[in-house]
């Protein structure tokens, strides 16, 4: 064979093999980017742009010129999500790539992908679940001046790998026509014998209940809030739900007249039956304020596209997108200053636990270990 001829075959060779390779990689591209089902079911905007805004979007506007999706694995319900997804892609041309599932399978998937991931942003609920994340080594560090402005740094990962986007308050909830309100007080108060039989809760499995008991044992002690938790489930009315939505009906049903729950399920609720037959209480307004979660996200440690999922959470802590979560999925801004929706204003003022959300993360272990201990299930 000539020389010409082996040049010819080796030059084709070399266009044939990275097309081929090209190919394969778009494949398992394909494959990783697949949707699971979503957890379950678990804002007016201003009128001017403050200058955190707009330096949001110009930067947004850069990363629309760069083409670069970003893709984010979630546990948070699609369909309360996407509509914030779906503004931010009008507004900058970003493309987002959701992949839904729940935080465990999520998590787990991110470590077996490792560097090799699609993933760009982890968007989740609880901070115990971020801190685990983090711990985990999925989450990277970032550093952002607009995160720090909108987000105070109770809700926020002090080295940087997380941030909360969103408040969402666990409350107590009862039925008005057996209980007056002057009869509520602390979380720890539900633990009082007056109770027994009466008292409605959700499972311990659940991160939102171990958030929970993690901020009582920071505030009361490790031994009085054991006591508490005996208490608690000696006044059982029945048995543990698996999720506050049937909880705050098994309280309008009267199979039990007060609970603890989330106020997001109550809200969906009440979009749902506004005249829903259960009342709000705003917990421990004598004491250390109600307790409050985040919802939040942290830029993956495989990221191809860092600092689009950097712009992404930057513009979800921007006013508009705090309106966004007030009004579309029932939860508080977690930046001061932005208005309610109507039916969170008529819920009427409280105050909020002033603890850093980063504590629920790392008394988390201990707090199942009590709740398990004092036969919580």
């Amino acid at each position: 064979m000539s020389l010409t001829a082996i040049s010819a075959n080796l030059s084709s060779t070399k266009l044939i093999l990275p097309v081929a390779v090209f190919g394969l990689m778009l494949g398992l591209t394909g494959c990783n980017n697949s949707s699971t089902p979503a957890e379950g079911v678990d804002a007016e905007a201003g009128t001017e742009q403050s200058s955190t805004e707009q330096e949001v979007a110009t930067n947004d506007d850069a990363t629309a010129a760069g083409g670069q999706t970003v893709t984010i694995y979630s546990s948070r319900n699609e369909q309360l999500i996407k509509p914030l997804l779906d503004r931010y892609t009008e507004q900058t041309g970003v493309k987002i790539e959701l992949v839904t599932d729940k935080t465990g399978p999520l998590m787990a998937r991110l470590q077996a992908e490792g560097k090799n991931t699609p993933a760009d942003m982890l968007l989740t609920v609880d901070a115990g679940n971020l801190w685990q994340a983090a711990e985990q080594g999925l989450l990277q560090p970032v550093s952002s001046t607009i995160l720090e402005a909108n987000v105070p740094a109770k809700y926020r990962d002090p080295k940087g790998q997380w941030t909360g986007l969103s408040l969402r308050a666990r409350t107590i909830f009862y039925d008005p026509s057996k209980v007056s309100a002057d009869q509520l007080s602390t979380y720890a108060d539900l633990a009082d014998p007056k109770w027994k039989g009466k008292l409605c809760l959700r499972t311990s499995k659940k991160v939102y209940n171990q958030s929970l008991v993690a901020s009582m044992m920071e505030h009361l002690g490790e031994e009085k809030t054991e006591q508490v938790i005996r208490g608690w489930v000696d006044n059982l009315a029945t048995d543990v739900f698996s999720d506050d939505t049937n909880l705050l009906e098994a309280i309008a049903a009267g199979q039990c007249e007060v609970g603890i729950a989330n106020s997001y399920y109550y809200g969906r609720l009440l979009d749902e039956k506004p005249n829903f037959p259960v009342k709000i209480f705003w917990a421990n307004q004598g004491t250390t304020g109600t307790h409050v979660n985040i919802s939040g996200a942290g830029v993956v440690t495989g990221s191809d596209n860092p600092d689009g999922a950097l712009k992404l959470m930057e513009w979800l802590s921007s006013d508009e997108a705090q309106g966004l979560y007030a009004s579309a999925d029932k939860e508080f801004p977690v930046k001061a200053g932005i208005d309610e929706s109507e039916m969170l204003k008529s819920w009427g003022p409280f105050k909020q636990d002033d603890i850093s959300v980063q504590k629920f993360g790392e008394l988390q272990t201990k707090a199942i270990q009590m709740m398990d201990k004092a036969g919580y299930k």
